[in-house]
């Protein structure tokens, strides 16, 4: 794909019509130029020319000399593109209030059990239950290197903020990392648990549970590439059935018996 194409394409898909996208990025390759000259060179035909002009125009992406035959001229290139973000953040900004004006429904969609696919978003919801942490927070690290930054400065800010924090770590090393990221208030133990390989060859990685009520339990899985792993993950919250019930009423023994409550 050529330059030229790049360039339609991301603005098209940044709210340009195909249109406006070629005969804008026709004129960034011209000095100036009449609706015949833009025609050719950004292949749109004239009759259209005029009307995409306009929008351009009233866009701020095109100024136009009121000569005969017209001439159009392109913004440059950091105007343009500061027009667009402009134009996004007026877009979300509206979003914004629009879904604030939906009615919520009666019941919270969290009921139930959830899957996460992507990595990314696994952290999205870790550090999310942590940040809503009233009361308590407990995390079992099953596998080494499956916290990130993210997630240790969640749980230091849910400490100082006063939430009982409770971490079990499967080595020495792996505590000691917590023991340098988190504040004193913050209980950290190496765990007895040992995490091993299923037969779908999948890890385990971690487990949150979250004021009794929200549940992560995530995964390592390996990839077709060599030694390349993603993290996958279910989650609920204030589910009292199945699951929940029992990883919730697992951990609280653990507490009980080994650790005392945090």
């Amino acid at each position: 794909m050529s330059a030229v194409e790049r360039a339609v394409n991301a603005l098209t898909e940044l709210g340009l019509t195909e249109y406006e996208s070629r005969c804008f990025v026709a004129l960034t390759r011209l000095s100036s130029a009449t609706a015949t000259e833009v025609s050719q060179v950004a292949d749109v035909p004239r009759s259209r020319v005029y009307d995409t002009m306009d929008r351009l125009e009233r866009r701020g992406f095109v100024e136009v000399q009121q000569s005969d035959p017209r001439e159009y001229k392109a913004v440059s290139t950091d105007t343009a593109c500061s027009r667009l973000n402009e134009d996004y953040d007026s877009r979300i900004q509206v979003a914004e209030t629009a879904l604030g004006r939906v009615d919520e429904p009666e019941t919270t969609p969290d009921e139930g059990m959830w899957a996460i696919s992507k990595s990314e978003h696994v952290t999205d919801r870790l550090v999310a239950f942590v940040e809503g942490a009233a009361a308590t927070v407990h995390l079992l690290v099953a596998t080494e290197d499956t916290v990130d930054e993210r997630t240790l400065d969640a749980l230091e800010s849910a400490s100082e903020r006063g939430v009982d924090v409770y971490v079990e770590v499967p080595t020495e090393q792996v505590r000691d990392r917590f023991d340098r990221a988190l504040n004193d208030a913050t209980v950290v133990v190496e765990s007895d648990l040992e995490a091993t390989t299923s037969v779908n060859a999948e890890l385990p990685a971690k487990l949150l549970v979250t004021d009794n009520r929200a549940v992560v339990a995530t995964g390592l899985r390996e990839d077709d590439l060599p030694d390349v792993r993603y993290e996958t993950a279910v989650w609920t919250y204030g589910n009292d059935h199945g699951f929940a019930a029992w990883v919730r009423e697992l951990l609280a023994d653990r507490l009980e018996s080994k650790h005392g409550s945090p």
